[in-house]
C-alpha cells in the first residue's frame, strides 16, 4: 500500500486565527476507527471549517527504509466549526459516532493554537491520556517560550503537558526544570494526613 503524501490538517488554513472561529459554534467530532482524514477530506470538500492535528510518523519497513506516515495527533477526535447544519452534515458522511457541542469556545481556540504551534515547531509529542494533577507553569527561554500547560513528571523526566480541556487529553515535551515558571501553586495530594 502506498503511503500517501500529508493532507491539510485544517480547512480553511488560518482557521484558529480567525474571526469565524471566535463567532461560530465548535464540536468535538468522535469518528469511527481511523476515520479521522477521510472525514477531514470530506469536510474539505463541503467546505466546512474543521481542525485535526496530524504528527510525523517515521517507521523502519522490514526492508529497511524509513517510512514516513502524517497521523491524527488525537486518534478518533476532528474539531468542526460550525452550526447545527454543518454539524449535521458531518454525521451524515458516515464518518462520525458522536458530535459534542463546545461551549466555551475562547478556551478552546488557546488550546488548539497551542497545539497547532508546537506541531508546526516539529518536535517529538507525545500524546497523554490521562491528564495528571500538577503545577501550571510557563515556559519562560528556547523555543518554546510564552507556552503555557502543567508539569508532570514521569520515569525521572520533566514534561510539559499542554492539554486540550474539553476531551481529557494532551500532549506532552520534554523540557528541563530551568526552563520553566510556576504560575500558581501544585495542588495538594489527595489523601494525605496533615
Amino acid at each position: 500500500m502506498p503511503i500517501l503524501a500529508k493532507e491539510p490538517d485544517r480547512f480553511p488554513d488560518a482557521l484558529l486565527s480567525s474571526d469565524q472561529a471566535k463567532k461560530s459554534s465548535w464540536w468535538l467530532l468522535y469518528t469511527k476507527s481511523r476515520q479521522e482524514k477521510q472525514l477531514m477530506r470530506q469536510l474539505r470538500q463541503l467546505q466546512i471549517p474543521h481542525y485535526g492535528p496530524q504528527i510525523e510518523q517515521r517507521r523502519r519497513s522490514p526492508s529497511g527504509r524509513i517510512r514516513t506516515s502524517y497521523v491524527p495527533l488525537f486518534n478518533n477526535y476532528v474539531f468542526l466549526c460550525g452550526g447545527d447544519d454543518e454539524r449535521y452534515q458531518s454525521v451524515c458522511t458516515g464518518c462520525v459516532q458522536k458530535a459534542t457541542e463546545i461551549t466555551d469556545v475562547e478556551p478552546l481556540l488557546y488550546d488548539l493554537t497551542q497545539i497547532s504551534d508546537l506541531v508546526d515547531i516539529g518536535v517529538p509529542l507525545s500524546v497523554e491520556g490521562r491528564l495528571q494533577p500538577g503545577q501550571p507553569v510557563r515556559v519562560k527561554n528556547g523555543s518554546f517560550a510564552g507556552f503555557e500547560g502543567v508539569v508532570i513528571r514521569r520515569d525521572q523526566e520533566t514534561r510539559l503537558l499542554v492539554s486540550v480541556r474539553f476531551m481529557d487529553q494532551g500532549v506532552s515535551v520534554k523540557l528541563d526544570d530551568c526552563q520553566l515558571e510556576p504560575l500558581g501553586s501544585a495542588p495538594e495530594p489527595q489523601g494525605s494526613d496533615v
